[in-house]
């Protein structure tokens, strides 16, 4: 996938994020987010947060444990024939 989306932090600040995979489960939707296109990179997951027919998203990083292995591990199984290239 990776799309090449900016986020505005609270404070105002530009963050760009590469979106290298999305899903949705229980309702909720959720990306895999990391900051370079490069081999290293940090990787995230953000859960939509937003309202039902809002026009923009609002995502958070998703920091309960359950909630996080469960969803990194769908994340895994969707990767694990992804092959990477520059």
């Amino acid at each position: 996938m990776r799309e090449k989306i900016v986020f505005e932090t609270d404070d105002g600040e530009k963050l760009e994020l590469f979106v290298e995979e999305e899903t949705r489960v229980g309702g909720s939707s959720y990306l895999l987010v990391t900051d370079s296109d490069k081999d290293e990179a940090n990787a995230w997951i953000l859960k939509d947060i937003s309202a039902d027919g809002e026009e923009e998203a609002s995502y958070e990083i998703v920091e309960d444990d359950v909630e996080f292995e469960a969803i990194a591990g769908i994340f895994e199984k969707m990767m694990e024939d992804t092959v990477f290239t520059d």
